[in-house]
């Protein structure tokens, strides 16, 4: 196996990225992305960086592609991250969202988590929805949760997390809305029926043209942008903002902002802006 990737190579992998997936590689993450694909090489039998590439590129090769962008792809997540978002669902956006639609005698409430990973974010979501929704049966409420990384989906879709984990969810919800995995001294925790069957996972590159129509209530697409080039974020956000219903939020992650890029959401707080 090679100890350094030529320039010219990694120029190359960063361009195939770029155009496949939108995140933007920059020199100083060649070491990083050297380490993702040294795995992919033993896995493979592959022996250089460079016969790797060729092999992905070749086209007769597409689920080793998507294992390629797996690889790459970060997902760092867990339960109720950033909770000022949930702090304002909670007290501000759900209240509200609620009071309207029992006036309209519209009882449809769609979100989708945008780069969802694991599956953290859209078990939060649901469970926080849920705690407001008096007679969960009158409800139409679902969400789609999608990523480029089918191996966290699987995760995902499993719905089992260890105690350690499940620790950020609040007691209420935690006695609610998740199960003792079982099995002896298995301390996992299984996400419950009432909540799963909530939840469509989904492989989805967001760059990609998006095979549903909305309208949602929520976007969240937190701390996905930083991987993304000002254009690719531009892009994005006005492709992802069309599937928003009037009065929907659109939440990023509190270390993003969609200053500088042209759009039509109105900025609510850090991290919420709103299609009005």
């Amino acid at each position: 196996m090679e100890d350094d990737m030529p320039s010219s190579l990694f120029l190359q992998y960063s361009r195939l990225i770029y155009e496949q997936c939108g995140i933007n590689l920059h020199e100083g993450k060649k070491a990083l992305l050297q380490a993702r694909l040294n795995k992919r090489l033993r896995l493979t039998g592959i022996e250089s960086y460079r016969d790797y590439f060729k092999f992905i590129t070749c086209g007769a090769n597409p689920g080793e592609f998507v294992n390629f962008l797996d690889s790459i792809s970060t997902n760092l997540t867990y339960f109720f991250r950033e909770v000022q978002h949930f702090d304002f669902l909670n007290k501000v956006a759900l209240p509200e969202l609620i009071e309207k639609k029992q006036k309209q005698r519209d009882r449809r409430i769609r979100i989708w988590s945008a780069g969802c990973s694991t599956g953290e974010e859209p078990y939060s979501l649901a469970m926080c929805v849920m705690s407001h929704l008096q007679d969960e049966t009158r409800w139409d409420f679902r969400i789609l949760a999608t990523d480029i990384s089918t191996r966290v989906l699987e995760t995902a879709s499993r719905g089992i997390y260890s105690a350690e984990k499940v620790e950020k969810v609040p007691a209420p919800l935690r006695q609610a809305y998740l199960e003792k995995a079982g099995g002896q001294g298995n301390s996992d925790f299984r996400i419950s029926a009432r909540i799963k069957r909530l939840i469509t996972f989904h492989r989805l590159n967001l760059k990609e043209p998006y095979p549903f129509k909305g309208p949602f209530d929520f976007i969240f697409c937190r701390n996905v942008m930083i991987y993304f080039d000002k254009r690719t974020q531009e892009e994005l956000v006005n492709k992802m903002a069309a599937f928003l219903g009037k009065g929907g939020y659109f939440c990023v992650g509190h270390s993003e902002s969609l200053t500088g890029l042209d759009h039509k959401l109105s900025h609510v707080q850090p991290a919420i802006y709103r299609y009005l």
